[in-house]
């Protein structure tokens, strides 16, 4: 069947709110993706159908039933099977033509300078309680002068933060240290990440939420949501397109509340409201232990 693939006929759709030769410019990108579980499984999706055609692609893990609600290529089909070969493969039905790498041992401290090299955007896909290669990832990336973005699918939305080589540092952004207990950790990451917790509004059961355990409640709306946002996203920075705004700037929309919050999180982690919603989310999580 690969005699019948043709590249410019299977994105000409693109063609109109890009030009042909943002399509050429766009086939010529590397993008590397790190996870292929709750969100990067669709951001690869997303990527191959906009005309990518070169990845380095991350993850150890196999599809499980409990992954059904959220994750691209999950289901039946696929189960106990390596989460990164399925997508790869799922990449090259939609181009055959797709130049991948994959990293079936998942991202490490030995192999973050492979995966990023040569790559013009990283996209985090890693899952929520894996803070340590995250901070890591974002720090070489940055030092690299390679975009990265994170866009976390809370509750029914989509929040974003882009970081280059001007922007705040993801470490100054949310001040995850080492010495972090895991549950300190993931709160300051998701207080990072929406420093308006809008998403709290609407949770039915906060008791299905915790951090030790390294659980979080999650539905599909919020990965599919999140590879729009980090597909247009990735557009404007693979063509150049228009002013990015990256960190401290986090970008939320929430379609369950049919919102759009911008936040401009001055001092990053050393804003004094966050240190207060730390606090908050902290009791919170600690009155439902109980």
């Amino acid at each position: 069947m690969s005699n019948l693939y043709s590249y410019s006929e299977a994105f000409s759709r693109n063609l109109g709110w890009i030009s042909e030769n943002d399509q050429v410019i766009i086939s010529t990108k590397k993008v590397a993706i790190a996870g292929m579980g709750g969100v990067g499984g669709h951001y690869a999706e997303v990527l191959a159908r906009l005309g990518v055609t070169k990845f380095h692609l991350s993850d150890f893990d196999e599809f499980e039933i409990q992954n059904f609600n959220r994750q691209n290529c999950s289901g039946m089909k696929y189960l106990h099977q390596k989460k990164a070969s399925v997508i790869r493969d799922k990449i090259l039905d939609i181009n055959p033509t797709a130049e991948i790498i994959l990293f079936e041992d998942g991202l490490t401290k030995d192999n973050i300078g492979p995966f990023l090299e040569g790559c013009d955007l990283y996209l985090d896909g890693l899952d929520f309680f894996v803070l340590d290669i995250r901070c890591l990832v974002f720090k070489i990336a940055q030092n690299k002068k390679i975009p990265a973005l994170t866009v976390a699918p809370v509750g029914m939305g989509a929040s974003l933060i882009v970081f280059d080589k001007d922007s705040m540092s993801f470490g100054e952004h949310f001040g995850i240290k080492e010495s972090d207990a895991i549950e300190d950790a993931a709160i300051k990451f998701l207080v990072g990440l929406t420093p308006s917790l809008k998403q709290i509004k609407y949770l039915v059961d906060k008791k299905k939420g915790n951090f030790k355990e390294k659980k979080a409640p999650s539905l599909p709306m919020g990965p599919y949501l999140c590879a729009g946002v980090a597909g247009t996203e990735a557009l404007k920075i693979l063509l150049q397109r228009n002013k990015i705004k990256t960190a401290p700037w986090v970008l939320h929309f929430d379609a369950y509340l049919q919102s759009y919050h911008k936040t401009y999180l001055f001092w990053g982690h050393r804003n004094l409201l966050q240190k207060i919603k730390f606090i908050i989310i902290k009791n919170i999580l600690r009155n439902n232990s109980k």
